[in-house]
């Protein structure tokens, strides 16, 4: 624990026209790795664009670290099909966390990320004050795979006794 410079939650909102993978439909789930963790989301069957709305908190002790995130269609008999994946870097959303910016209006806008060939960004990205913290929203497109979209949201959280930003 005395490494970790924090916690970093991802609320996975939802996926958008994921591609199809069983007969007529999917059923998804999103795998997240940052370094050696690995968590999921849970499974919704039959539906192309799934409301997750799932909360996943992994430990952050290298800022330089990238995000993966692997879409998957959850099979009975059979391996898991690929449905794409993604990744993003954290370091613009901590840049803003330094600032250390306190008591904003809810939706000042601290910083912009722009889609770009490095990323997979699907729209511009936005890094805000809300209900007193920053956080940042981002519609990631799906490499890898005919079409598809994962909407998330990234919120910090300090934990006493850490390294801290």
């Amino acid at each position: 624990m005395e490494n970790w410079l924090g916690l970093l939650r991802i609320h996975i909102q939802r996926g958008v026209n994921l591609a199809i993978r069983d007969a007529r439909s999917s059923d998804p789930y999103i795998v997240v790795k940052m370094g050696k963790q690995k968590l999921k989301t849970r499974v919704v069957s039959h539906n192309v664009n799934p409301e997750w709305n799932d909360l996943l908190t992994l430990t952050v002790s290298d800022l330089n670290t990238p995000v993966k995130l692997f879409a998957y269609d959850k099979d009975t008999f059979s391996f898991d099909d690929s449905m794409g994946d993604a990744e993003f870097e954290i370091s613009p959303y901590l840049k803003a966390l330094k600032m250390g910016l306190k008591d904003l209006p809810n939706g000042i806008i601290i910083s912009k990320v722009q889609p770009n060939r490095q990323n997979c960004l699907a729209e511009e990205s936005r890094i805000y004050f809300s209900n007193g913290k920053v956080v940042q929203d981002m519609v990631l497109r799906l490499r890898n795979v005919e079409c598809g979209e994962i909407e998330l949201q990234l919120q910090w959280i300090d934990v006493p006794n850490s390294k801290g930003l």
